[in-house]
């Protein structure tokens, strides 16, 4: 397995869009997150999509790499989001994998913590998050936030 920058392999973004508008955004226009990852294609500093790719080339799983996931909370600087595991990959540690890219990025870069937020609490406990209360997604989902230090 293999996780790359999805500019450097741009032939996963529709992949990439149907797994995050069918996970995360299904009840909306598929537009949005085709704007998000397509705008990861951009050379900008954010957002940043990544791909892991299997031995035998197919998209396994994605996450992202975000300035701002939480509308709410824009006073929370950066944000690991977006994170998918495509079933057929589920239970192989990818989801780890992913995040500790985006761990290694964020530290890279500079960046001394970092932020994630989730509907669902336990995951992301033992994967070594932090919670940090909790926030509401627009327009009124409570959500439960967590912080990274790196």
């Amino acid at each position: 397995m293999k996780i790359l920058d999805l500019r450097a392999a741009p032939q996963y973004a529709e992949q990439i869009i149907d797994w995050l508008w069918r996970a995360f955004d299904a009840d909306n226009s598929r537009d949005f997150m085709a704007s998000v990852v397509n705008s990861s294609l951009q050379e900008a500093e954010f957002p940043v999509t990544f791909v892991a790719i299997d031995h035998e080339g197919r998209a396994a799983g994605t996450v992202g790499f975000w300035r701002c996931d939480l509308i709410s909370r824009q006073d929370l600087f950066p944000w690991l989001a977006a994170l998918y595991v495509d079933e057929s990959a589920r239970g192989s540690g990818l989801s780890a994998a992913l995040q500790q890219h985006v761990i290694a990025c964020a530290q890279q870069r500079g960046y001394r913590h970092l932020w994630l937020w989730s509907t669902f609490s336990g995951y992301y406990e033992r994967a070594g998050w932090m919670p940090a209360g909790e926030a509401l997604e627009y327009p009124d989902k409570k959500v439960r936030l967590y912080r990274r230090e790196i």
